[in-house]
């Protein structure tokens, strides 16, 4: 499993993280095995979010009640959470009374003293940021958080909480695949007219991302789209398919390696986040963290995903 110092952390982190959004009906067994089975394969980062189960904080509760770990093993993870999403509405709060109340109700559910990071769901357009920053203060004088991210924010977005935040950004979650890949596309086809690829949605997160020291975690490396069912042996994409099986096959290694290689083989140095709770899919993605896919198989794999390259 490849390794990497997280910017401005102090932490030494995999470049592929366990998603737990899914876990609120596994039984305490097929928890453990999973997050065991991860584990074993080097995958010591844990993401988690408060509005991932039912009720509010459901997921994080079941890891703790399943894992029931102690001071020891809790340090041999790096837990993350987030918090910003109201699934009532749904709606987004960044107050600083929501944030707080979020983070104090992640640490009872999940049973530890901190998060080693937290980032900010999904971007709040009644965002304050004076309000965020003043929680990110208490959270960080009072040890319960480590360390400061987001998550689906656009450079100016990320530059508007920056100018009253004192900690470092440090991470931004964003969807990421072979075939949901415009952070990535646009840039590839910039200045071509008349083609949609080449439009600017995101202000060029990517580079902005790289230039700042912020990680790019990469969610839904298997989704074709927005939760619309994986790519992965799809008969939408017989071309992709036909690429990842034959390099899985001259690899050695199943096609989520394939999929993952793709996402970790960019210099960007990113994560990979995974969402399966299925441990023999963890452990054949987890294959992926270190494979030297060539720049001619990365841009093969790109091609058949039906992206243009001029």
């Amino acid at each position: 499993m490849k390794t990497f110092a997280l910017p401005a952390t102090g932490l030494v982190v995999p470049n592929v993280v366990l998603g737990l959004m899914r876990i609120q009906d596994k039984s305490d067994d097929e928890v453990r095995t999973l997050v065991n089975t991860a584990r074993d394969a080097g995958v010591t980062f844990l993401d988690h979010a408060d509005v991932y189960g039912s009720p509010k904080h459901g997921c994080e509760r079941r890891f703790a009640e399943a894992m029931q770990l102690s001071s020891s093993e809790r340090e041999q993870f790096i837990i993350q959470s987030k918090a910003g999403i109201v699934g009532d509405g749904p709606y987004f709060d960044f107050s600083y009374e929501h944030l707080i109340e979020s983070v104090n109700g992640s640490l009872e559910a999940l049973g530890t003293d901190y998060l080693d990071i937290l980032l900010l769901h999904r971007p709040d357009a009644l965002v304050e940021p004076e309000e965020v920053a003043r929680a990110f203060d208490e959270l960080s004088a009072a040890g319960k958080v480590r360390a400061f991210g987001v998550s689906n924010h656009t450079p100016r977005q990320i530059d508007l909480l920056r100018r009253y935040v004192t900690q470092p950004i440090v991470a931004n979650q964003l969807q990421l695949s072979i075939t949901h890949a415009p952070i990535i596309a646009q840039g590839v086809a910039a200045n071509m007219q008349g083609l949609d690829q080449s439009v600017s949605r995101d202000e060029g997160i990517l580079d902005y991302c790289r230039l700042n020291d912020i990680t790019i975690q990469a969610w839904s490396p298997f989704q074709a789209g927005f939760f619309d069912g994986p790519f992965l042996g799809s008969d939408r994409y017989p071309e992709l398919n036909a690429v990842v099986d034959r390099l899985a096959a001259a690899y050695d290694v199943p096609a989520e390696a394939i999929a993952v290689a793709w996402i970790t083989r960019h210099p960007a140095q990113m994560q990979v986040v995974l969402g399966t709770t299925t441990p023999a899919r963890v452990e054949a993605a987890a294959q992926g963290s270190d494979l030297p896919l060539t720049r001619a198989e990365w841009y093969e794999l790109f091609r058949a995903a039906g992206y243009r390259v001029p």
